[in-house]
Parts: C-alpha cells; structure tokens; sequence
C-alpha cells in the first residue's frame, strides 16, 4: 500500500489522507476546513459539503485521479435534515454518472462540522 499524503494543512493525526492499493484509491474522511486557513467554511450544510468535496478532490488529484474516477462515496451527517442541501452541492460537484453512495446520520464529527465525506476511487 502506498500513502498519499497532499498537504492540507490538518491537524496531525495517526492516518493518510489516502491509500493507493490494487489500483483503488481509499480518501480518508474529508471534513470541511480550508487547508489554507485551517478555519471551518461555513456553517450550513452546502458550502461544508462543497469544502469537503473540494478537498477529496484534492486528496484524489495528488494521486493522480479525479472525481471522474470515484466509485464509492461515504458522507456522514449530524443531522439529515442537511439532505437536500447535500443533494444539491454533491450534483453541482460529482460528475456524472454519479458513484454509489451511502449516507449516515452520526452523533458528532470531529472539530464540530456538519459532514464528512469519504471515497473510493479506481484508477
């Protein structure tokens, strides 16, 4: 297995941002924080999901894939209400066609945000 490791300016932790194995691409959770400020974007639902969609798209581009190449999709919400919004920036953002995806509702997310996004991608 081989880490992609794209600076995005996140607090250290014991983890890739990605793992290339067997022609799979695995993007760990993406939470919405610009990796130039280190800040949160927003506090509803669409600019967090754009954010975190930008930085799996970051993450992916280091190794050099795209949202073109994802297959798998994971998010992760703290309330589902957040649906629609997250329907309408993930159709803005992923191309078509759209890759399978799962959705959770979780108690909590790490630094206080609204979504966490994870993907698989096959290159």
């Amino acid at each position: 297995m081989q880490p992609i490791a794209p600076d995005l300016n996140v607090e250290s932790a014991p983890l890739s941002p990605a793992m290339r194995h067997d022609g799979r691409i695995y993007v760990s959770g993406q939470v919405p924080i610009d990796p130039d400020t280190g800040a949160i974007v927003g506090d509803t639902i669409e600019p967090q999901a754009g954010q975190a969609l930008e930085n799996v798209r970051s993450v992916l581009a280091e190794a050099d894939a795209s949202l073109s190449d994802v297959i798998k999709v994971q998010v992760f919400l703290v309330d589902t209400d957040d649906f629609p919004g997250l329907d309408a920036t993930y159709a803005e953002v992923m191309p078509e066609p759209y890759p399978a995806r799962s959705a959770f509702e979780v108690g909590g997310l790490a630094a206080d945000v609204r979504v966490e996004i994870e993907a698989i991608a096959v290159v």
